[in-house]
């Protein structure tokens, strides 16, 4: 009864430790994906990516492994492992000296030559692999598991595996040794926590051990159980502290972001797919049938249920998770957002109001006109145009000055009832007047009376239409002041995020900070003149890069680089004179074409001032593409 017992016990883990290792190959594909996704500019993320896609071999080939895959089959498998494995050194130091770039200690040449050497030494034995050196003969029959046997190349490589790993964990304390922050300290002991489970967690250890483990087949596996878990669950700790580096989004943002793509992506496949297994397993025993009509059920069911609990429960622990001391101002933003007065809401409420106000005096034609600076400017109108087509309908949007005095009393003007829509009195003085926002006007007939009831109905319909309007003209504000704080809002959380792992020098020597003084002072020479010919942009190595198709001439590279950084902000098609084509028309009428400001801001119907808020931010869209191209080509360098 006893080895009966501990052989359900033995297969219920071998069952376990088959969905943990479809698991950790589901979850580092996943994690891959993200750093491809949102922080592949970066060279740490590239080089974790590199360690994932090693770990996805190792165990994605583990994974396939089963009582019905052939012998043959099997040692290919095993192969297959080793693509995984040989670049796993590789990949672990290339992700140390990223590290120690990004914590302020740049290369000198030496460790990216050792890079590339010890990349080669990993295709070389990738190579021994091919003409079957590295690895010895296939035992199909071998205890706990079927496994490779080692060769004089096998034992070359391990003492290569384990020098390499731990010359990448001395770069890894020297980064440590670097971070000046606590939140990079911390961070940086979850990435090196994280990343001794692929290190130790992708070795074949069966191949050194294999008769100690066929005499303790309870330990063994119950290892691989332990290892599994650990794997799984530290490369997620180690793709949490990756997920900091090379982005500027707040904290609360990243930690959201990875935490939903993982409950999206690992958990809920290897949930899926651990139930289908179970489920399968289950079918076998009862009716020798593994595949049964509950299997895809069962997949189908997970996946609704675990995406349906997700979305209702994400609101929940982002507030409690994620939002941390700045709740109450994070859920008002959110309410904004939800509760927001877009245009087209605002055009269907006020397509509502006047199909009321038609409704129920029966008019023919209604319009809503809002005061626009000094002049009324059209913004909705419903039923007949006829009335609103006549030659001498624009006199009616003329009357803000005969409103004025006007409050709750409307008046005829042609063969419009017209009302005029007013601010709500808050903190006024009783007996003043509010300020105009618009105006309802109502069509009728000559011989038509209005009645009290119908009067009564048709100001409170105003009145709807005028908080509409005033809630218009506060976002406007709002708007406004948000499109003047974003470029001042990014700069700060660059900052900020330069400073989570380098040193206080990355904050004070942002390239950025003075990047956009010279990008403006060159495009203002942008022809010829010392802001130009003199800037301290010529020192930038993306221009001497572009020399060269210049004919040396850096003057003319760096016009090239200005003129490509204008270009890249222009919407796609025809040239427009709209809202979305406004800052490449400020940057190619002011600077490329050499137009006046006046001249450029009547063209573009904004105003002076305006005018120079949108080229600020123009200039500084353009100076972070200048900003993206030198960092492209001092990687290359």
């Amino acid at each position: 009864m006893l080895n009966g017992w501990m052989s359900n016990l033995l297969a219920g883990i071998r069952v376990t430790n088959e969905i943990l290792t479809a698991g950790v190959a589901i979850t580092a594909f996943s994690l891959f994906l993200y750093a491809l996704t949102f922080n592949l500019r970066n060279r740490v993320a590239r080089s974790f990516a590199v360690i994932l896609l090693c770990v996805v071999v190792v165990f994605t080939a583990e994974a396939m492994q089963n009582e019905t895959v052939p012998d043959w089959g099997l040692e290919l498998l095993l192969q297959i492992q080793w693509f995984g494995i040989v670049f796993l050194p590789a990949a672990y130091l290339h992700l140390s000296d990223a590290l120690l770039v990004t914590a302020g200690r740049p290369s000198r040449g030496r460790r990216r030559i050792a890079i590339r050497v010890v990349y080669f030494l990993s295709g070389v034995f990738l190579l021994l692999l091919g003409f079957g050196f590295l690895l010895g003969d296939f035992v199909a029959q071998g205890q706990p598991a079927p496994h490779l046997e080692r060769t004089f190349w096998t034992e070359v490589f391990s003492l290569y595996y384990l020098a390499v790993m731990i010359w990448a964990w001395v770069n890894f304390i020297r980064a440590f040794r670097q971070m000046l922050t606590r939140s990079g300290r911390r961070r940086m002991l979850y990435l090196m926590a994280g990343a001794t489970a692929p290190a130790l967690g992708s070795y074949p250890y069966l191949m050194y051990g294999s008769s100690f483990a066929s005499r303790h087949l309870f330990a063994f596996w119950s290892s691989v159980l332990v290892i599994n878990l650990l794997v799984g669950g530290l490369v997620v700790v180690m793709a949490y502290a990756v997920a900091f580096f090379g982005v500027s989004w707040p904290d609360r943002l990243v930690k959201s972001r990875l935490f939903k793509w993982i409950l999206r992506g690992p958990v809920t496949a290897s949930i899926t797919l651990g139930l289908m297994t179970i489920v399968r397993r289950g079918g076998e025993l009862y009716d020798g049938n593994p595949y049964s009509a509950f299997v895809p059920l069962v997949m189908i069911l997970s996946v609704l249920m675990i995406e349906h609990t997700i979305t209702i429960l994400s609101p929940f622990w982002e507030r409690n998770l994620f939002f941390g001391r700045d709740r109450d101002e994070l859920l008002l933003l959110q309410n904004i957002e939800e509760r927001l007065l877009t245009r087209s809401d605002l055009q269907q409420f006020l397509e509502a109001v006047l199909a009321a106000v038609r409704d129920h005096l029966q008019s023919p034609s209604a319009f809503i006109a809002a005061l626009d600076g000094e002049d009324l400017a059209m913004i909705s109108m419903a039923g007949s145009k006829n009335m609103l087509d006549r030659d001498d309908f624009p006199e009616v949007l003329r009357v803000p000055e005969i409103v004025e005095d006007q409050l709750e009393e409307e008046f005829t003007w042609g063969d419009f009832w017209i009302l005029p829509l007013r601010k709500r009195k808050r903190e006024m003085d009783r007996d003043e007047v509010p300020p105009l926002l618009g105006i309802l006007g109502v069509a009728h007939q000559s011989f038509q009376e209005i009645d009290d009831d119908q009067r009564d109905a048709l100001w409170l319909l105003a009145d709807r239409a005028a908080l509409a309007l005033e809630d218009r003209q506060l976002q406007q504000t709002v708007f406004q002041s948000l499109q003047d704080l974003q470029p001042q809002a990014e700069v700060l959380q660059r900052w900020r995020a330069a400073g989570r792992y380098d040193s206080k020098v990355s904050i004070l020597a942002d390239p950025e900070a003075d990047l956009e003084s010279w990008v403006k002072d060159a495009l203002s020479h942008y022809w010829g003149g010392p802001k130009l010919s003199d800037s301290p942009l010529m020192d930038l190595d993306v221009v001497q890069q572009t020399r060269a198709d210049h004919d040396g001439n850096a003057v003319n590279a760096l016009r090239a680089i200005l003129r490509k950084g204008v270009d890249t902000i222009r919407p796609e098609g025809k040239r427009l004179f709209t809202a979305e084509w406004i800052l490449y028309n400020i940057l190619e009428m002011k600077f490329i074409e050499g137009h006046k400001v006046r001249e450029v801001a009547a063209r573009l119907a904004v105003s002076e001032a305006d005018l120079y808020r949108k080229q600020r931010v123009a200039v500084e869209a353009v100076a972070r593409i200048v900003l993206e191209m030198e960092t492209e080509a001092r990687e290359e360098n």
